[in-house]
């Protein structure tokens, strides 16, 4: 209906009022915390002096609790006790790759209306840079302006020494990305303090819908993400203060949402102890051993026929006792319902809330221990001291956030507020996150792009307009958008076609004709196809591993039709069969962009102008189509000849693939070369009596004991540039053991990216500790030094090393 000049002006005056009006609100919000100065009473309270230790200030509060005040603290949705002074609160907000709105404990508003929104974590962990991993949680001064470095000296930017040197490494204010954002929206009362991030499940199938929120399928790897990133979250830099508490899930063996009717919370991982202790428990235990995480979430399915958040070896014994836990254990939403109600593993409810609580989980996301405990209690089937435990746990997690400190706006990073959220080097280093993690895997030398040289480009495809597609899922409200077309537009003339009207591409939706119409006029096609979370997402995983609906025809038709050289980009999460593409002569280039986040076309266009010169490379293997014949619920990691069963992930897969694990190139080339080898003889000085010292043959030898006392060596490496353009290169140091105990062909002992200019020389080096480094796991869980020879390689070169005794 049109309106009238003057009815337009009243209409825009309401609305102003009505934003003014919530920005007014918005700007009286405060954040919730306990022992508020000004109350007289509670500040009395133990709990309340900053003085006295963690256990100290939980016991108090504990004292002062009946049973039914103490059952509210179990659950997520903590309610208000006014009688001490404690407010609601709320744990439940995400963090995956910025301060997410899912979730009950964030929210936008008129004062902060988006957060940095960072490229989902597969396409982040693509660019094996530490240093970003933990940038993102937050940029310290040092870690930033040495990021920030690394942007300028990758693009040639020609104040590089000016900005970098020694005199200007100061000139960058601090940076501030996540953690930042969610205090200065806690600061603001948008956020809460808990943030149940990040998702270090193992991507063990290429169809799994929630690959895309995972560093990938090497538990390395894994394990390097999950502690730069927790410990970017929680650093505080003062002791057991916590900056924002950062929680590790799903715990474990967790890789199936919603498979051909099989579903996440009925499902009963069948899991051997040598591929749980090998595959999915090493990041975990690097989360909390070495990241010192504050939380970590058992997940919705039974190993081995028992729920995760009612398996007291896997959490009292494991988590808490054999990792030390600092820290809290939540269920995943609904899970301790879930295990009484989808799995009927508990003949009552009250059962089901003791067997939880007594496994060693300590909150419940949802409601069912707040609605089932005090009957448990009251039946003896769980003790109150049983309780009190579980939210002592909970209270030391909070007194670490400083919550029972009173108001956060007069502790540390009270000064962060709405100014600090959505800044310009924040959204810089999105861009830079989606730059570095792009990975190029074709290239018959049409890339990088000339701007000068050529005057229109088709872009098309289903993705090539992305905006909200680009940041995946558990994403909140970007900063802002660039799409693909946008960015690339910003360089030159375009024609845009989707070609598709979405991204399924069934039906009658195929727009043939517009496609390859653009495609024959431009000097350079550009295709943007692949998923979106209509295709891959929480609760849906994928049957197929080629592009959806007709995608395909849609690629191999406007190639054919391209005046020009044309570029594929996919855009998705899990990996495709794109193995008609990689083979065609028609398309000249083939890049792989993840869901870039917020900058995400901005960062595309950087790469295929040569802005940046690509360095990601693929973390998960990207198997054939004929992969899918192996049901996804079959959870054997090693392969199994007689049964023709291939295995999975880069460690122990048989079969063919269409890109293999760390594959993707780049506009320069670098070679390797030893400048300290390793002894090609290492011998393990065991203790007399050994059993391996009068036994005729011993295949290993425990990887703990005096022997593994300092038994390590160095590999040094040169890394030349030996091409025009200065580019990241990653290095990675992989080993081939023995073949016994069934273990991996080959996997990743470590890995470093450097930075080159054109005839630039870089020396790496990795300290390989022998028991650490060159054991594997054997059928019982156990940890053995393979004895034998071990190949070390890097790239082309290889170097062998005899273990014995």
């Amino acid at each position: 209906m049109a309106m009238g000049a003057s009815s337009s002006a009243v209409l825009l005056a309401a609305v102003a009022l009505v934003l003014c009006g919530s920005a007014a609100r918005a700007q009286a919000q405060t954040p919730v915390f306990a022992c508020d100065a000004s109350n007289a009473t509670t500040v009395t309270y133990a709990f309340c002096d900053r003085s006295a230790s963690l256990a100290a200030r939980a016991g108090d509060l504990v004292s002062r609790l009946t049973l039914a005040e103490k059952v509210g603290f179990l659950v997520d949705k903590q309610a208000a006790l006014p009688r001490l002074g404690i407010p609601a609160y709320e744990w439940w907000s995400e963090a995956l790759h910025g301060v997410s709105y899912v979730g009950p404990g964030t929210r936008f508003s008129p004062l902060v209306p988006g957060a940095t929104s960072f490229p989902q974590p597969i396409l982040t962990a693509a660019s094996f840079n530490v240093t970003l991993f933990r940038a993102i949680g937050e940029v310290s001064q040092s870690s930033f302006t040495a990021l920030f470095c690394s942007v300028l000296f990758f693009h040639g930017i020609y104040n590089f020494h000016r900005h970098c040197g020694a005199a200007g490494s100061g000139r960058f204010g601090s940076g501030q990305v996540v953690s930042n954002e969610a205090r200065a929206m806690h600061n603001v009362g948008l956020a809460g303090l808990t943030f149940w991030s990040p998702n270090i499940n193992i991507f063990r199938d290429p169809r799994w819908g929630r690959g895309q929120e995972t560093p990938g399928e090497d538990p390395l790897l894994t394990s390097k993400y999950a502690v730069g990133y927790v410990t970017g979250l929680q650093d505080a830099g003062d002791g057991d203060s916590l900056k924002v508490a950062a929680c590790c899930k799903h715990y474990t063996a967790y890789d199936v949402d919603n498979w051909k009717g099989v579903e996440r919370y009925t499902f009963n991982a069948v899991v051997s102890q040598q591929d749980l202790d090998d595959t999915f428990q090493p990041p975990f235990k690097s989360c909390v051993v070495d990241g010192n995480v504050a939380s970590v979430m058992c997940s919705y399915n039974q190993v081995n026929g028992t729920p995760t958040c009612a398996d007291k070896d896997l959490l009292s014994g494991v988590i808490r006792g054999d990792w030390k836990l600092n820290g809290y254990i939540s269920s995943d939403c609904d899970s301790v319902d879930v295990l009484y109600n989808n799995q009927h593993y508990t003949k009552t409810p009250e059962d089901a809330a003791a067997l939880s609580i007594k496994a060693g989980l300590d909150l419940n996301c949802g409601n069912f221990l707040a609605q089932h405990t005090v009957a448990a209690v009251q039946a003896g089937k769980l003790t109150e001291s049983d309780v009190d435990r579980a939210i002592t746990n909970n209270f030391i997690t909070l007194i670490r956030l400083g919550f029972f400190d009173g108001d956060p706006r007069k502790l540390p990073f009270g000064s962060l507020g709405p100014k600090d959220v959505c800044t310009s080097s924040n959204q810089e280093l999105a861009r830079e996150a989606a730059r570095q993690g792009i990975v190029l895997l074709k290239n018959k030398g049409a890339l990088p792009l000339s701007a000068k040289s050529i005057k229109s480009m088709a872009v098309i495809g289903p993705n090539a307009n992305a905006s909200f597609t680009m940041i995946g899922n558990y994403e909140g409200t970007p900063c802002k958008y660039t799409t693909p077309l946008q960015g690339l537009g910003a360089n030159m003339a375009t024609v845009y076609s989707p070609g598709c009207t979405n991204v399924a591409c069934s039906g009658n939706s195929l727009q043939l004709d517009a496609a390859t119409k653009a495609a024959a006029g431009a000097d350079v096609t550009v295709l943007v196809v692949g998923a979106d979370q209509s295709i891959e997402r929480e609760s849906l995983d994928r049957t197929s591993l080629l592009l959806p609906g007709q995608q395909p025809t849609l690629v191999s038709a406007v190639a054919n039709a391209s005046a020009g050289p044309c570029i594929l980009v996919i855009m998705s999460g899990g990996p495709f069969d794109i193995s008609f593409a990689k083979a065609s002569d028609k398309i000249a280039a083939i890049l792989w962009v993840g869901y870039p986040g917020e900058a995400g076309g901005a960062a595309i266009a950087d790469v295929l102008f040569g802005y940046h010169n690509p360095s990601g490379r693929l973390p998960v293997t990207w198997y054939p189509e004929s992969f899918t014949k192996i049901p996804m619920t079959d959870m054997r990691m090693r392969p199994d000849e007689s049964s023709g069963y291939p295995g999975r992930t880069y460690r122990f897969y048989t079969g063919d693939t269409v890109y293999a694990f760390g594959d993707g190139l780049s506009y320069t080339s670098f070679a390797h070369s030893l400048v300290a080898a390793p002894p090609k003889q290492v011998s393990l000085p065991l203790a007399e009596g050994h059993t391996c010292l009068a036994a005729e043959e011993c295949a290993s030898v425990e990887a703990e004991g005096e022997h593994c006392d300092g038994l390590a060596f160095d590999v040094r490496l040169r890394v030349h540039n030996a091409g025009e353009v200065a580019g990241g290169h990653t290095v990675f140091l992989f080993s081939s053991p023995p073949a016994v105990h069934n273990a991996p062909a080959k996997h990743l002992l470590g890995f470093d990216k450097v930075a080159l200019a054109p005839g630039q020389t870089a020396l790496v080096a990795f300290k390989v500790d022998v028991c650490k480094d060159l054991s594997v796991v054997d059928e019982l869980g156990k940890r053995k030094v393979a004895l034998g020879s071990h190949t070390l390689h890097v790239g082309d070169l290889k170097h062998s090393i005899s273990l014995n005794v």
